[in-house]
């Protein structure tokens, strides 16, 4: 019998968050006991051997049984709802990275719920025929081939009334893989498959095949219509090295720019007029490359072009990889990065270099990451390794933003009274959008909206997307069930999330296009003073996607119900504060009250 491998990976908050001590219970396809394992302080457990079938059955087109072993997973954490994951293929050889989505439950459950995942056999195997259509022409050529970061993919056929889920585009990319082909194909097959599924996706962002539409996502996981996507399931290790290395490079024709239609189907039980993906292997079995293979099925005249425009991330690579004996603010932003993702994950070791100077410490706290999420572990700083730490270095700081801005508004545990829907504007809104963006980090159906106080279409959308996924009727209004499921959800993620703070009173705040100075005072609470003092600055000029840190005074609040006769200058003598405060911190813009409005009161 032979032998696959399985890891489980149990992140959340688009890994920003590693969960430590959940219980994992890895079953055979009778439900039987085959491992018991808890994750560590990355959220990892052990890799651990599982017999599966020879690897020769999944290169083998006319076999016609399923060519491997299937396993189930339970996992379950206190305070979080607990997954059953079913049908995971294990293959000779492979590896397979299970992560594990887990969502914190909300503040009044008292039994988690079971959320089952079913996994199933690859795309290749199906027999259903498909029919993708898409543009092989060029339909904008100034515009700029973008890699999407994160990609929004449509669980369903682009009509129904499925869930939309935002990842990211390199896990997109491998997830299709995964879900499409089997990851024992020799590398030029599989590499051959991959550029024809970034390239597929790409097409359709370039050309907004469904944004165009008036669909709200780019992508479906509908394999009669684009590429399977099952949201979940497991990542392959040889799929994902593969991704690693190419996840910016596409197929086009030569003197275009737009993604070519790169359509595909098995070759087996569906034929089309675009790739074999069966027949990739027999090609390159024949020794082809991955471009010659791609020749064989769409013009003579593509070739391999490369993007190095990625939405989401801070800077871009510089297309120079780093490693020891570098120097420079490039090193100086890794060094940065690392450190501050550091106190997420402690297993990183802490670097002890100069600023700027790639040396050992450097060198090991790269190592370090890259095991952790599973790069290739060699010390050397290069495009994925350089995105995988700026995309975590965002989420972490994110979430160290979204708590401060829930100290500046006040949240309280009581929710407004108040009814909102398109249109609607003003300070409820802006709580509103705070609280659907701090859900969306958690719940990857949910879309974090623009925190503007003006409740339109993006507001609209998300507010949906929650009521859907909370089993509320999804009327895009927001009434007193909807707020109320939202504090729920809201205090649940403050209850059960292990905490992930700076270890001072400081945030970490990523300069935007617009900002200065006196607005990020303003947006918490501080001076332009204090700001310039922590973090030494001579000037008030800001650099788009600079870091700074922001003084967090160790305030609170207490709620107050207005009574008849009450003046905000009566409330603030009475607790012993200002009406200014008391206005900065409720967001009000004139001294008027309504009875039975709820303000949160500043107690220093």
């Amino acid at each position: 019998m032979a032998i696959g491998y399985l890891i489980i990976q149990a992140r959340t908050a688009h890994d920003a968050v590693p969960l430590r001590n959940v219980q994992i219970y890895i079953l055979d396809n009778h439900n039987n006991k085959v491992y018991e394992l808890k994750t560590n302080e990355n959220g990892e457990t052990p890799k651990v051997p599982l017999e599966t079938m020879d690897r020769r059955f999944s290169q083998n087109p006319y076999f016609s049984e399923i060519p491997y072993i299937s396993y189930n997973v339970h996992a379950q954490l206190s305070g979080f709802n607990t997954l059953y994951i079913s049908d995971i293929p294990i293959f000779d050889g492979e590896t397979a990275i299970l992560p594990l989505a887990l969502v914190p439950m909300q503040e009044l459950q008292r039994i988690p719920e079971i959320t089952e995942i079913s996994v199933g056999e690859p795309a290749v195997a199906m027999t259903q025929g498909r029919q993708q259509q898409g543009t092989v022409t060029p339909v904008r050529i100034l515009r700029q081939v973008v890699i999407p970061d994160p990609i929004t993919v449509h669980l369903g056929t682009p009509t129904s009334s499925a869930t939309n889920v935002q990842v990211s585009f390199p896990d997109y990319v491998k997830n299709v893989a995964s879900s499409e082909i089997y990851p024992t194909w020799p590398t030029s097959s599989l590499t051959a498959n991959i550029y024809a599924i970034i390239t597929f996706a790409l097409n359709r962002v370039y050309t907004e095949w469904y944004r165009s539409r008036g669909y709200n996502f780019d992508i479906t996981n509908s394999t009669a219509y684009d590429q399977y996507f099952v949201y979940g399931r497991p990542i392959y290790d040889s799929i994902s090295q593969i991704v690693d290395r190419i996840f910016n490079e596409y197929v086009r024709r030569q003197g275009q720019n737009v993604p070519y239609f790169t359509s595909f189907c098995n070759g087996t039980t569906a034929t089309c007029q675009g790739l074999s993906q069966w027949g990739t292997v027999t090609l390159a079995n024949q020794g082809l490359s991955p471009l010659q293979i791609l020749r064989s099925y769409y013009p003579k005249d593509i070739e391999i072009a490369q993007t190095d425009v990625k939405t989401g991330i801070l800077s871009s690579y510089s297309g120079t990889p780093l490693k020891v004996g570098s120097t420079g603010l490039d090193v100086q932003t890794v060094q940065t990065y690392l450190t501050r993702i550091r106190k997420n994950y402690p297993a990183i070791p802490s670097i002890t270099d100069p600023a700027g100077v790639f040396q050992d410490s450097t060198k090991a706290a790269v190592t370090s990451f890259q095991r952790i999420f599973n790069l290739a572990a060699d010390g050397i700083v290069g495009k994925a390794t350089w995105y995988k730490i700026s995309s975590l270095y965002t989420a972490v700081t994110r979430l160290a933003e979204l708590d401060s801005e829930g100290i500046a508004l006040g949240i309280g545990t009581v929710p407004p009274s108040t009814i909102l829907r398109q249109g609607s504007k003003g300070p409820d809104v802006i709580t509103l959008q705070y609280l659907l963006n701090v859900i969306s980090e958690y719940y990857p159906t949910i879309p974090g909206p623009i925190q503007d106080g003006i409740f339109g279409s993006g507001t609209l959308q998300s507010v949906i997307a929650f009521q859907q996924t909370v089993h509320l009727t999804p009327d895009g209004i927001v009434g007193p069930q909807t707020w109320n499921k939202l504090y729920e959800l809201y205090q649940g993620i403050e209850n059960n999330l292990p905490s992930q703070g700076t270890g001072d009173n400081n945030i970490e705040y990523i300069v935007r296009s617009g900002d200065s100075l006196w607005a990020i005072a303003q947006r918490y609470h501080t001076t332009v003073d204090a700001i310039k003092r922590l973090n030494g600055l001579t000037s008030d000029l800001l650099q788009i996607g600079q870091v700074l840190k922001i003084p967090i005074l160790a305030n609170t609040t207490i709620q107050y119900i207005v009574q008849p006769g009450d003046s905000l200058w009566a409330i603030a003598k009475k607790y012993g504060t200002t009406v200014d405060e008391i206005k900065r911190t409720n967001g009000l813009t004139s001294d008027l009250l309504q009875i039975g409005q709820i303000l949160q009161i500043p107690q220093s």
